[in-house]
């Protein structure tokens, strides 16, 4: 199973490089964490926002395969456990499915990157800066792979 993380926005503050592929190089190739990187609109005070969100909702489509799990990240969407996290990712992996995991820009995703998820995904009502995001995912997909494997990282 490979997981993409499909993001909007390219050069990240190095401290963000740095704990994404940290966390990414600890999981298995059978739960590959794969980040895709696509260039943000420069956004100017006469821009229009329905317009940006079209073209990067676009690019972040064109980069999902057909047959994976479409997974958006949206404040709006369902709030998982790590250990309910845990599960679907047990599931994903024995259906043998790749999961594309959207994460927009400052303005969010587009109504059609919305619309062709399977899935709505809540990390929190609180809102994170999108860099922070990479790393909290990366973080808790190792998080919720060491629950599947029953190792020490994961204590309650």
């Amino acid at each position: 199973m490979q997981i993409n993380l499909i993001a909007v926005g390219k050069k990240m503050p190095t401290w963000v490089e740095t704990a994404y592929q940290d966390y990414a190089k600890r999981l298995p190739t059978d739960f590959k964490l794969n980040l895709i990187e696509i260039a943000a609109i420069k956004r100017t005070k006469n821009i229009n926002v329905e317009q940006l969100l079209i073209k990067e909702g676009e690019q972040l489509l064109a980069n999902v395969a057909p047959g994976q799990c479409l997974i958006a990240l949206d404040v709006k969407g369902q709030t998982w456990s790590t250990e309910q996290l845990a599960e679907k990712m047990q599931q994903w992996h024995d259906d043998a499915r790749d999961i594309s995991l959207l994460i927009g820009g400052p303005e969010g995703l587009s109504k059609e990157s919305l619309q062709k998820a399977e899935l709505r995904w809540s990390l929190s009502p609180l809102t994170f800066p999108h860099p922070l995001v990479r790393v909290i995912l990366a973080e808790q997909l190792y998080r919720a792979w060491t629950i599947l494997k029953n190792h020490p990282y994961h204590r309650i």
